[in-house]
């Protein structure tokens, strides 16, 4: 295998203040191979990956990277150019894409001559659409990047890699977005795309995936590379072990019999900006004791379905309960008192308030409580008392309850909302993509809080484009698309995925 060796990741560390993301990290790649990266929430994944894409300098350590002929050179680190010029393709967890230019633009976007008389885009065109045939993955090349769903956007991310003719592609969560036959499409495709030489390296939490595509699996803990196995000789346990150190618990469903109704949508419509953000004549009852999961593609209406819940806009016709109360007054206040918790899918922009202090982010929806204020002011030592407990409760980990929630990692700021929600025992969870870009413990840890709302009589509604997720937790499974939603009646994730898709099962 040396002589087909593309990669050398040599001793890479990096350091950020106190903090050691990677120590002394070696792996290495091979010629067409498609090679798992794996580890816990702030193991060190993403920050290796942008040190060989040139986004971070190391502290120690080099990079090798073979040319076209398969001879290894040194590669310029902290350079990205250099990263791209060498045929190392990325495509990020979070989107690094201009919203106000369109899609074809932001493919094109590095790769074109700064100065040109003239543009002509129809090769660039029809290079792309040889792509999206071969591949599957279509996006509106017209329309603006700010106007596309999130799975469009994943799709534009990965077109942009694929136009400059990676031969090593980083691919960073790549079927969030993506139905169970889309990502088998994905990864057929890039299986006879790594026949043809391509490299792959990826990152994903999704082990069922994991086993299925890749050839070889590498673990990271805290910034360690702990272990690499072949993937035919792996399995869910084996995997989970290396990751966490111990065995994962696994989270069962206990059967229970559903209460009274705690949310009711009566024939409800929205109208939205654009047929993703857009419901069409929607019933749905979400009982006590129940988790009723909605499947769909990214764009679909779940967008519209979850603002509406959260109070953020009003039904054009229709009705929605809580309990027996029709709901009349659509602000996000009003839900709350109505008994809502609210765990949104950007939990970056919708989920925190980046500029205010952990503690106040964890009381910012309890302003009412005499806990927390008196006659208006607030009561300071309380709520540094509220937010070490919760922060030890719910394993909320950083710089500390009085820095600002921006520094907080992504896992870290989902367990910060996650307490903020299950401490006010909501009679009504919403669940909108609750565990996204999350470690196997800190998702696990999602689903048990989830089931043990359900338990104690909580209605939970589960909105998730992990299938396998839909399907591990939920009571009653519904499929939502082109803003109609219907019930699945069938735990087959085949059939399912065809109802994703809009075709019927």
């Amino acid at each position: 295998m040396k002589k087909d060796l593309v990669l050398s990741l040599n001793k890479l560390s990096k350091r950020f203040g106190k903090v050691i993301a990677n120590d002394a990290v070696s792996i290495e790649l091979h010629r067409g191979e498609v090679l798992a990266l794996l580890g816990e929430n702030g193991a060190g994944k993403t920050t290796l990956m942008n040190m060989l894409f040139g986004h971070y300098l190391p502290d120690s350590g080099s990079v090798e990277v073979a040319d076209s002929s398969g001879n290894m050179h040194p590669l310029p680190l902290g350079n990205p150019q250099a990263a791209l010029a060498a045929g190392i393709g990325m495509v990020h967890q979070h989107f690094a894409l201009a919203e106000n230019l369109t899609a074809l633009d932001n493919i094109l976007l590095g790769s074109e001559k700064l100065f040109s008389l003239g543009r002509n885009t129809s090769a660039a065109r029809a290079k792309i659409n040889g792509i999206m045939e071969r591949t599957g993955l279509t996006a509106p090349l017209d329309e603006l990047v700010g106007r596309l769903s999130v799975g469009e956007r994943q799709r534009v991310e990965l077109l942009k890699a694929l136009y400059r003719d990676a031969r090593i592609l980083v691919l960073d969560e790549p079927t969030a977005v993506l139905t169970p036959q889309e990502a088998d499409a994905l990864f057929k495709n890039i299986g006879a795309m790594t026949k043809e030489g391509l490299s792959v390296i990826f990152i994903s939490h999704k082990l069922r995936e994991v086993l299925a595509f890749s050839h070889r699996i590498a673990v990271l803990r805290h910034g360690k590379k702990v272990g690499e196995m072949e993937t035919a000789k792996a399995d869910q346990r084996s995997i989970a072990r290396m990751m966490v150190g111990e065995d994962s618990p696994v989270t069962k469903r206990e059967k229970l019999d559903p209460g009274k109704p705690v949310l009711h949508l009566n024939a409800v419509r929205v109208t939205g900006k654009s047929a993703r953000n857009s419901l069409h004549g929607v019933d749905l009852t979400v009982n006590a004791h129940e988790i009723v999961g909605i499947a769909g593609v990214s764009g679909n209406g779940q967008n519209a379905l979850a603002m509406l819940v959260s109070g953020l806009v009003s039904p054009d016709e229709g009705e929605l309960s809580v309990e027996d109360n029709i709901i009349t007054r659509f602000n996000p206040a009003a839900f709350i008192k109505a008994g809502i918790g609210r765990i949104p899918e950007d939990r970056h922009h919708h989920g925190v308030v980046g500029a205010m202090s952990v503690a106040e982010n964890l009381v910012i929806e309890r302003l009412d409580d005499t806990e927390v204020q008196n006659r208006g002011f607030l009561r300071s030592g309380a709520i540094g008392a509220i937010a070490e407990k919760l922060s030890k409760n719910y394993d909320v980990r950083g710089p500390g309850a009085e820095a600002p929630a921006r520094l907080l990692s992504g896992g870290n700021i989902q367990k910060l909302i996650l307490a903020r929600v299950f401490e006010c025992a909501p009679k009504l969870i919403l669940a909108n993509q609750p565990t996204r870009g999350l470690d196997l413990g800190a998702a696990n840890e999602v689903s048990r809080r989830l089931l043990e709302a359900r338990g104690r009589g909580a209605g939970v509604l589960l909105i998730s484009e992990d299938l396998d997720e839909i399907l591990a937790l939920s009571d009653r499974v519904m499929v939502i698309h082109d803003g109609r939603i219907n019930a699945a009646n069938t735990t087959d994730r085949q059939a399912i995925g065809m109802m994703m898709a809009g075709e019927a099962a």
